[in-house]
């Protein structure tokens, strides 16, 4: 069983994204920045319980509207907000990529997996919500779409490290697509959410 990146192939055939601290940082930027998203909208929230009649910071037209996305039954299907599970899901990033960079080791085969099937299961998430926000609630929420944003790359470079590293089991050509096609990957599905919100909400973009 492999217990940690350097173990696991020749520091010098991975990519920086795949190595511990590469991996590391790469998880704390996008972790904060999905975090930070979810920490407004939990602020924002909290307005609306205060003041039913309160405007949120991006209530910017009928198709742009946290304030819709908030009062909807989809909002909270944990039983209470979704961003108040996001900021405890993403601060676990955020930790998992500061363990990292301060040279955490020997972390486990079974960890990384764990943490890849949490992983899978936020895009799972965020597909979902995409789908209802574009088809059942009709109204976007801009500090939602931040956090689809930065689940994609982290679910892409998650699967990728592991790959890569032989967390997953995968043949050498397995490997070598994710070792070159990850940022296309990441690419396509950014323009691919980019391309079926525009096209959804044309009015919120062009009048």
């Amino acid at each position: 069983m492999v217990s940690s990146i350097e173990n696991q192939q020749a520091p010098g055939v991975l990519p920086w994204w795949a190595k511990d601290r590469g991996f590391g940082l790469f998880t704390v930027v996008a972790g904060f920045i999905a975090w930070l998203a979810a920490g407004i909208l939990v602020l924002e929230r909290i307005e609306l319980y205060k003041n039913p009649n309160y405007i949120t910071s991006c209530d910017v037209n009928p198709w742009i509207s946290c304030g819709t996305v908030m009062k909807s039954a989809q909002a909270g299907i944990f039983g209470f907000p979704n961003p108040f599970f996001g900021i405890v899901c993403f601060a676990v990033v955020v930790t998992i990529g500061v363990m990292l960079l301060a040279g955490a080791a020997n972390l486990k085969r079974w960890f990384w997996l764990c943490y890849q099937l949490g992983i899978t299961a936020a895009l799972g998430l965020v597909i979902w919500f995409w789908s209802q926000a574009l088809y059942e609630i009709n109204a976007l929420c801009p500090y939602c779409m931040v956090v689809w944003a930065m689940v994609i790359p982290l679910f892409v470079f998650t699967t990728a490290r592991n790959v890569v590293t032989g967390v997953i089991p995968a043949g050498a050509g397995v490997k070598k697509f994710f070792t070159e096609w990850s940022w296309i990957m990441t690419a396509i599905l950014w323009l691919l959410v980019a391309a079926s919100v525009v096209l959804r909400f044309p009015n919120a973009f062009f009048g």
